[in-house]
């Protein structure tokens, strides 16, 4: 099973309260303009990612396989060579730049098979406890049969 996956880094600004959607896309932009004129993104990214997992390790999200981020993140990060840097784009999260560092094709039949089969017993567990929920239910039912006569 093999995917194409992109190492991938990003810096988020989340609105907040205090900070307005279109001020978080500006503060964003002003980063980006920082990185387009020589400063480290890794640094900027610590220094002001929300992401703070991400942030922590200068905004490296790590190898990406498809279908692990949600979908606007990863169609902006697909449209992107290895070396360029996105555009401030928007997700459910908030803000995001995103730099494609490169990209590779992966063979992960051992996690896919791993995963297939744990949603295979998930599925047959989550089977086993209602048809169990249901004889329960059915065994303390009372129903009581009256006749007017």
């Amino acid at each position: 099973h093999i995917v194409n996956q992109t190492m991938a880094r990003h810096i988020l600004i989340r609105p907040t309260q205090v900070l307005t959607t279109e001020e978080a896309r500006l503060r964003l932009q002003g980063i980006l303009n920082r990185i387009k004129n020589g400063e480290d993104f890794a640094s900027l990214a610590r220094a002001s990612s929300d992401d703070k997992a991400a942030a922590a390790e200068g905004g490296s999200l790590g190898w990406v396989s498809p279908g692990s981020m949600v979908p606007a993140f990863e169609e902006e990060m697909n449209k992107l060579k290895p070396g360029e840097i996105s555009e401030p784009f928007m997700t459910q999260f908030g803000w995001h730049i995103v730099q494609v560092m490169s990209r590779r094709k992966h063979d992960n039949t051992q996690q896919f098979q791993r995963s297939q089969a744990i949603n295979l017993i998930r599925k047959r567990k989550t089977e086993e406890a209602i048809q169990d929920w249901l004889r329960r239910l059915r065994a303390e039912a009372y129903i009581d049969y009256r006749t007017n006569k």
